[in-house]
């Protein structure tokens, strides 16, 4: 998800990071991050629809379920649809 994101930055991994390497190709990094972090109550689908055209959209959201990251558009995803998955998820592995 977005690069451009207002994050304490001694949060974030340095920048060639393997782990972040998606970055680079990620289309997010073409816009700016209100997109990807909208206001509560607004609309995620312009960031959804984004994300569904990225080639980087796996990789993110993996990113983003591995770093717990609790706002924004991340892979394709709102932080409700993040957590469905990471409960799906758990109660797969539970089962």
């Amino acid at each position: 998800m977005p690069i451009n994101s207002t994050v304490n930055s001694a949060a974030l991994p340095a920048p060639h990071d393997p782990e972040l390497s998606w970055q680079k190709t990620a289309l997010c990094a073409q816009t700016g991050p209100e997109l990807f972090f909208p206001e509560p109550g607004s609309s995620t689908r312009e960031a959804k629809f984004l994300c569904g055209r990225c080639d980087a959209r796996g990789a993110c959201l993996e990113y983003a379920l591995a770093h717990d990251e609790r706002f924004g558009v991340w892979g394709g995803l709102s932080e409700q649809e993040r957590l469905a998955l990471r409960r799906g998820r758990r109660e797969r592995q539970a089962a």
